[in-house]
């Protein structure tokens, strides 16, 4: 179902009011339905998703010039992953769990149950606007929920390619898709949601977790942050720098999960850069002319984000930062070229804020305990990346930072496994979806406990006798 709310009328709202109700009348229909109806709507959208996959190709390259391939394995591939992991397993999801109980409950069977929370929002994002508006669906269908989708307003193609899909997946009104702006998504907080997905910067994150308090909702921050890379002095240096050059430059490196910045041990410092340097020109090309020339590189989403990484590179160049690669723009394209940065400090401006750009700083280390030091310093960032062959060693530093997901001796990996759990803690989100995760989140545990013929409650019956006192006190001491 398609809704398209107006930018200015009197009654701008109430047609995002009608299509709630309509979602909202439908949940409880929703919340009954099936194993076999919820995996047959997902069967649906993959076959219409197949059969569509070049418009969706074709769709990102109008939006931000994605390469065909990485439609292929960032937009596509993880959807499919989660749908398959999701057709074998949802039947054992949805049943009741068994649990035990203590003996004073003996006679009793207790449960938990996987019940709908109602109707979801997902306020998707732009990086990935096909897969982090669809994978939540997943799981929302998945866990027999009624939704409100609204695609960004920041990649039109692709939003216009959601509203397409869904319209000719789902009968209304199990999922409706809204388009519009910043104003529709106000507009949208407003609405007694029974729960927030949301995936995007921290700003806009504090103001749906405000709406989700006001509305007493569940809520899902899927935020992001600088997420650090570390290579230590045991590490295989060639097999970092290409695995993180490729990491940090898939989608111009508008990716939550990027590595943001690496931290190299000082002794392996020259090792890393030239192996980037070289890896950098094996994927992309050896001079300028031909790097902006690969049909391999994304651009950046829009005029916005160009003005605030090409500035970002500007300012942290002047600071004294060396250029090992890149450096090139273009404005008229949207280009920036992947480009790697030495001599960086702590106090460089690419320092300042999550780059969501094409641009990598490197900054070496010496200390361990340094080094902690600055990654507690950074927050909790959504991702942590380490490379090191001492196993001993990354165990210390998972015991002594913290991270939404860590991925040793590779990068990004982490998002194409449904068994693993995907979110950040702190600034960098709440909550996790993917797999067994998102039905959980985007289900309510309820708990359901069956009486049988015998209780022992009645011990406990007022009036409270000396000897129901004495029972009262035996059984506490049965657990002292």
């Amino acid at each position: 179902m398609r809704l398209v709310v107006p930018e200015a009328a009197e009654d701008t709202h109430q047609p995002l009011r009608d299509s709630f109700e309509r979602l909202r009348a439908r949940r409880w229909d929703m919340a009954q339905t099936a194993a076999a109806e919820r995996l047959s709507r997902l069967a649906r959208l993959k076959t219409n998703l197949l059969a569509r996959r070049e418009a969706l190709a074709e769709a990102l390259f109008a939006d931000f010039r994605k390469p065909r391939a990485e439609v292929e394995s960032t937009e596509v591939l993880p959807v499919l992953l989660e749908l398959a992991h999701t057709a074998r397993h949802l039947k054992t999801w949805m049943k009741p769990r068994r649990v035990g109980a203590p003996v004073l409950l003996a006679g009793t069977r207790s449960e938990v149950h996987a019940e709908a929370k109602g109707v979801v929002l997902i306020l998707s994002p732009w990086n990935y606007p096909f897969c982090l508006a669809i994978n939540p669906l997943i799981a929302a269908v998945a866990a027999g929920n009624c939704v409100m989708l609204k695609p960004s307003e920041r990649t039109p193609h692709t939003a216009a390619f959601l509203e397409t899909l869904v319209r000719d997946t789902f009968e209304p009104p199990e999922v409706t898709v809204v388009q519009g702006g910043p104003e529709v998504g106000d507009a949208l907080l407003q609405l007694p949601f029974d729960h927030f997905f949301f995936t995007g910067g921290g700003r806009v994150g504090q103001k749906v977790m405000a709406a989700a308090a006001r509305h007493l909702a569940g809520v899902t921050l899927e935020l992001g942050g600088k997420s650090p890379v570390i290579v230590d002095a045991t590490a295989d240096v060639k097999a970092a720098a290409e695995r993180i050059i490729w990491g940090k430059f898939v989608n111009a490196g508008q990716t939550c999960i990027a590595p943001d910045h690496v931290y190299v041990h000082a002794s392996r410092e020259e090792a890393l850069l030239a192996g980037m340097k070289e890896a950098l020109e094996r994927f992309y090309g050896k001079t300028e002319e031909a790097r902006r020339a690969s049909p391999d590189l994304c651009r950046m989403v829009d005029g916005a984000a160009f003005t605030r990484v090409r500035g970002l590179l500007d300012r942290t160049v002047q600071a004294g930062a060396r250029l090992v690669a890149g450096g090139g723009v273009d404005a008229a394209s949207r280009y920036i070229a992947p480009t790697v940065l030495a001599d960086v400090t702590a106090r460089s401006p690419v320092m300042e804020e999550e780059i969501f750009g094409p641009l990598l700083p490197v900054l070496r280390y010496e200390q361990t305990d340094a080094l902690v030091e600055s990654l507690r310093a950074d927050g909790k960032p959504l991702a942590l990346y380490v490379f090191s062959q001492d196993e001993a060693a990354v165990e210390s530093l998972l015991k002594r930072t913290s991270a939404g997901g860590t991925v040793v001796n590779n990068v990004l990996l982490q998002v194409t496994n449904p068994h693993l759990p995907f979110g950040g803690v702190g600034p960098s989100g709440l909550g996790a979806y993917h797999g067994e995760e998102g039905f959980r989140e985007l289900s309510h545990a309820r708990a359901v406990l069956w009486q049988g013929r015998a209780s022992l409650a009645h011990f406990f019956f007022p009036p409270y006798t000396g000897k129901a006192q004495q029972l009262a006190r035996l059984a506490s001491r049965m657990f002292e």
